[in-house]
């Protein structure tokens, strides 16, 4: 059943474009917003084309999609009820500023984005206008114009993937409807831990993301191989240390528990091998082309988002006295290998 609202997704990459055209499959007023313009003209003209794991996953879904110079057409249309900003976190103040004149009187923000952006948004259109919403295991690829597909499996009843949170904490009817609206893309839930949510993701991102960016490694060969993995152990564990002081109650980390994570990357070895057997099991369900985000950035030659993830957790170390120092040595990798100083390759984390 549709919301009634309008819809406009910011951003129709990997996740935006994937969430919003099953979005508009389950019949929402659905318009996705794009800087890429062979994108939106092949979804124009033929459609999204979805694929995943499954037979059941492919769909070609009819979906209203613009180039970011149609944006101001809006001004003579519905407002904006529901804005999804899904781009990546270098670009979220222009992006909200492009919608922000189109938002109805009760409209809001909703930063579908990894990373943690809403206090960027918030310093836009204000904290009553945003919600933030994790993404908590989505892995898919925008590999062609108007071509996503999903490389993990989906979470429907065994997982929740979409987690909408309010900054305040507290269940809210627009939270509520947001969640509603998800569902037509996966499981989804309302949380009153968006904050603990926010950077349980970001650990996972900070484990994986630089990592596979730096070495050139899917993400099971990443975590199936030993040195990378006790890298990725270890960068989450010191994710875990800084999480925890700052005050944020973390959740699961996929199958694994932030405090055995922590230990593991301290040196405690039954922790070490509880979560090396995690990472195993967990390397069953991807895809083998399943490489995270930042990987496929470095691989396309696009900036990498590694100072809102390895880069952000060091920071944020350093500012309250629980040092990072694996992140910001990940962080000062990534961008020597982004700037094409030297090549994604395994040799690189023997200096780590």
């Amino acid at each position: 059943m549709s919301s009634g609202k309008r819809i406009v997704v910011v951003g129709a990459g990997a996740i935006g474009g994937y969430t919003g055209a099953l979005m508009a499959r389950g019949g929402e007023d659905v318009t996705l917003v794009d800087p890429w313009p062979e994108h939106v003209e092949y979804i124009r003209a033929h459609g999204m084309q979805l694929t995943g794991l499954t037979a059941a996953e492919t769909h070609s879904i009819k979906v209203s999609a613009r180039h970011i110079s149609d944006v101001q057409e809006f001004t003579r249309e519905r407002p904006v009820d529901i804005a999804f900003i899904s781009v990546k976190s270098y670009d979220t103040e222009w992006a909200t500023h492009l919608i922000k004149p189109y938002l109805a009187p009760g409209g809001y923000v909703v930063s579908l984005q990894n990373c943690i952006n809403e206090e960027r948004i918030a310093a836009i259109v204000g904290w009553g206008k945003v919600l933030g919403t994790i993404v908590s295991l989505l892995a898919s690829e925008c590999y062609a114009p108007g071509h996503v597909k999903r490389t993990m499996p989906m979470g429907g009843d065994h997982y929740t993937t979409y987690r909408v949170g309010e900054v305040h904490g507290r269940v809210t009817p627009r939270a509520a409807e947001v969640a509603a609206i998800l569902k037509h893309a996966d499981s989804s839930k309302v949380t009153t831990n968006l904050w603990g949510e926010r950077w349980s993701k970001l650990v996972i991102n900070s484990m994986r993301n630089g990592l596979s960016a730096a070495t050139g490694l899917s993400g099971n060969e990443r975590d199936l191989n030993e040195g990378p993995r006790d890298v990725s152990i270890r960068l989450g564990g010191q994710a875990v240390r800084v999480g925890q002081a700052l005050g944020f109650h973390l959740e699961k980390l996929q199958v694994m528990d932030a405090e055995t994570l922590a230990r593991a990357g301290e040196g405690s070895m039954d922790a070490k091998a509880e979560i090396v057997d995690q990472l195993i099991q967990l390397s069953k369900t991807r895809s083998e082309e399943q490489r995270p985000s930042m990987a496929q950035d470095i691989f396309k030659g696009r900036r990498t988002e590694t100072d809102f993830i390895n880069g952000f957790v060091a920071a944020r170390g350093v500012e309250i006295g629980v040092p990072a120092p694996l992140h910001a040595s990940m962080n000062a990798l990534v961008k020597k290998v982004e700037r094409r100083e030297v090549k994604p390759g395994v040799e690189h984390i023997a200096n780590l």
